[in-house]
């Protein structure tokens, strides 16, 4: 009987059962004989020099076998790295612990290595530091004035870097134009706050010069090509395992200080080393998102055309670079023009020091930013025309037959219908019947407001600015004797169910069960090589480097089956996972029989290798950009400020889908998190770069509660970049539903002479602006 297609079915998870019921297996959770754990002394100064780190008293506290310092590891170990290019980079050095000079809260002082956990950490309190403290840093536009202290002496000033892009007349475009719409637009830094924290264990073998290292990282090869840099051994005596991360969101998208410091300590000590990071570690010395402050102007003319965009940003990178850091904001430039047409554009980006933790990539990393300010802009500006939002939208879309596009900044979208997405999102909302519905309502003193955010993204990422290490992805399909299947993968996942859905494609390939198929990831001495997990590319080039494999083990078998049926291999028809010769329904064989002789090699075609194997690379030639249309609508009581989801509603196209159930547990997250930025979410330092969002119970994060059905639906463009037709999901909710949520609230607060609010929108905040605005509420229809 034939085989259902699996690929498009809603298959559930295969890897929820043994998360759901407590036995995968983390980094706390990986158990090895003599193992010590460390605890790291941080600073709790944003800015100080280390005047003496006295570590007697620790070192005779029962249970603890080593203390060491920065002045010790940075003789051995290399700085923590950063991959990002830019010629205008400005790198300072970041060692592994602080020897001379703190920079932030959080940084790492000196490590205590312990029996257990509890011993560490105690010893900490025994521990003295002489700190003299220095001029702090805090605010990003501060510190770009000429009288503020310089955190990093090697230079003049705080500039971190600068980067620019200006595309098209720009003149002529502010000097046609009816409208010079301006506004301030802030996208305040953010804790990605996974569910499982950082953790590294190590352990080094002396015989065998062996370094195995267990981390929650997203992407293991690129980890270990780093450790073996840092730690000056030889890269083919690294192994990483990535085994359940826990949420990564970007975070762990990186090389961190603690993963070379743990691996120091192990082969230091000749013992396993464990470090399993603290919930008020991780909101001090994991990375954050976001953080950047622009002034965007937007020229248009009466009708709502669209001729120009400048965006002048300074971007909060922190006290260093981490691994990606000055790649990000230039995403945001790059895709400054949405999903318009716009003809000039022009971004100033401005990369400023701080005495804070470091910004890097987090769920969107420059994407959510851009599509930000220009929706926002968009609204903007079809208020001051006195235009309906979506007329604006709609007149600027480029129109599907100009794909593949170009737009403004030179990036070349694939493939793209805006107009449908649109469409299919107004018409499941009603939306002309809730503009009556909106106006009836202000009579009665009730304020609705309606948001739209139409998105594209970037995905499937490449060689660029952000990662440098190449846009490939490695895949290997093997077929067992037995008939079964084994899948290696370059990619990492960590919640992304591509052991799922990378099953899926197989199954359909070969014509196999996916219950014969192990999909395997996350171990650099297993997985032949790999990029890693980030961007939404992981099934887009890493999917597309899997089916490549499966194709050519299918060739494999197909010239195998010709020679076992004696037939020509053109003259075989393959179904159902058989070979059968055209016209002969009786003349078959399976592809487990043929993976059988493969590797009994007793009969095969002449000067053929036994097994049946092989591994694929890909790279696209060019980025996949994903696209969609959210809107969100509210309700706001000027009375407290609070703010009510009343619906919510999604229409993405990510390209092919492979799974539904994964692309729509991608996209509610997705939602949670820009939702949580909308709304709850925000790090705060004070003046004096302390920490004021330390734990969980000062850093707000969305819950269930707070959020409101989401009613998803989505079309189908796929993209030529690959041939999944693939184009990533990852991150599209974050980037779509930040602009919705905040046009929504600034739509239901129109009455009140509100035309923005930066966000979180928390409700003390809504309400001063009603209570500034009361009159003219009043004045219009209370």
């Amino acid at each position: 009987m034939p085989v259902s297609k699996l690929v498009g079915a809603r298959v559930k998870r295969r890897e929820d059962p043994r998360l759901i019921r407590g036995l995968s297996h983390y980094v706390d959770d990986i158990k090895l004989p003599d193992t010590l754990h460390v605890a790291i002394l941080r600073s709790p100064y944003a800015h100080a020099r280390i005047r003496r780190v006295e570590t007697d008293a620790a070192l005779k506290q029962p249970g603890v076998v080593a203390v060491v310092t920065g002045k010790e590891v940075r003789e051995r170990v290399g700085t923590v790295p950063v991959a990002s290019q830019n010629p205008s980079l400005r790198v300072p050095e970041h060692h592994i612990l602080a020897a001379e000079k703190v920079c932030f809260v959080g940084e790492g002082v000196a490590a205590i290595v312990a029996t257990d956990r509890y011993t560490a950490e105690d010893a900490l309190e025994l521990m003295e530091v002489e700190y003299e403290s220095l001029p702090v840093v805090s605010d990003p536009e501060t510190a770009l004035q000429p009288a503020t202290p310089v955190i990093h002496s090697a230079w003049p000033d705080n500039v971190a870097f600068r980067w620019e892009l200006k595309q098209g007349n720009l003149a002529r475009a502010w000097k046609e134009a009816h409208k010079i719409v301006k506004q301030r637009l802030v996208h305040q830094r953010l804790a990605p706050v996974a569910l499982e924290t950082r953790g590294v264990l190590a352990r080094y073998l002396p015989g065998e010069e062996e370094l195995t290292v267990w981390s929650s990282t997203q992407i293991p090869h690129i980890l270990k090509t780093q450790l073996a840099l840092m730690l000056r051994v030889p890269e083919n005596r690294v192994r990483v395992i990535a085994p359940e991360v826990g949420g990564g969101f970007g975070s762990k998208l990186n090389v961190y200080a603690e993963e070379a410091l743990v691996a120091y300590l192990a082969m230091k000590l000749g013992r396993p080393v464990k470090w399993i990071e603290g919930r008020r570690e991780n909101m001090k010395a994991t990375i954050h998102g976001r953080g950047q402050v622009g002034e965007a102007e937007m020229a248009v003319k009466k009708d709502g055309t669209i001729l120009g965009l400048s965006y002048r940003v300074i971007a909060d990178i922190g006290a260093y670079h981490q691994l990606l850091t000055p790649g990000i904001p230039p995403l945001t430039g790059l895709m400054l023009s949405g999903c318009y047409r716009i003809p000039a554009i022009s971004i100033e980006v401005t990369g400023v020091f701080t005495n804070k933790m470091s910004t890097d990539a987090y769920r969107g990393a420059g994407r959510p930013e851009a599509t930000y300010v220009v929706e926002r802009m968009v609204d903007q500006a079809a208020r001051e025309l006195a235009l309906d939002p979506v007329k604006m939208r709609q007149k600027n879309f480029p129109k599907p037959k100009e794909f593949p596009f170009k737009s403004a900044t030179g990036l070349i979208y694939d493939s793209g219908n805006y107009q449908a997405a649109l469409d299919k999102a107004l018409k499941l909302v009603g939306y002309e019947k809730f503009r009556r519905e909106q106006r009836k309502l202000r009579k009665e003193g009730r304020y609705l407001g309606i948001g739209l955010s139409t998105y594209v993204e970037i995905c499937g990422m490449g060689p660029s600015a952000a990662m440098p290490a190449g846009g490939w992805e490695s895949g290997t399909v093997r077929m067992e004797p037995t008939g079964t299947v084994t899948v290696l993968t370059g990619v990492s996942p960590h919640g992304q169910g591509q052991e799922t859905s990378f099953a899926q494609i197989v199954a359909d390939e070969l014509g196999v069960e996916m219950e014969d198929i192990a999909v395997i990831h996350g171990d650099t001495a297993v997985v032949q090589s790999g990029i890693g997990t980030f961007g939404s590319r992981a099934t887009a080039v890493g999917g597309t480097a899997v089916l490549q494999a499966a194709q050519r083990v299918k060739e494999k078998a197909r010239e195998i089956a010709a020679h076992l049926l004696e037939a020509d291999p053109d003259d075989l028809v393959f179904s159902n996972g058989r070979f059968q010769v055209k016209g002969v329904p009786k003349k078959w064989v399976t592809i487990q029989q043929i993976a059988l002789e493969a590797h009994l090699a007793k009969n095969l075609p002449k000067k053929m290798e036994p097994g049946l194997a092989a591994t694929a690379y890909f790279e696209p030639s060019n980025f996949t950009f994903p696209f969609g249309t959210h809107i969100c609508i509210v309700e706001v009581e000027p009375e407290n400020g609070q703010i009510h989801l009343k619906r919510y509603v999604a229409v993405d196209d990510c390209g092919r889908v492979i799974n539904p159930l994964l692309v729509e547990g991608q996209i509610h997250g997705g939602i949670a998190q820009g939702m949580g930025q909308a709304l709850f979410e925000e790090v705060v330092y004070d003046e004096n770069g302390q920490l004021l969002t330390s734990s969980l119970m000062d850093y707000a994060l969305p819950r269930a509660e707070d959020l409101p059905r989401l009613e998803l639906a989505r079309t189908e463009t796929p993209t030529p970049v690959n041939p999944l037709g693939a184009k990533g999901v990852g991150e599209a909710g974050t980037i779509g539903s930040t602009p919705a949520v905040v046009n929504a609230v600034v739509d239901a607060l129109a009455p009140f002479g509100v035309t923005h609010i930066d966000m979180p929108l928390k409700p003390e905040k809504i309400w001063r602006l009603c209570r500034s605005g009361e009159f003219r509420a009043g004045k219009e229809g209370r």
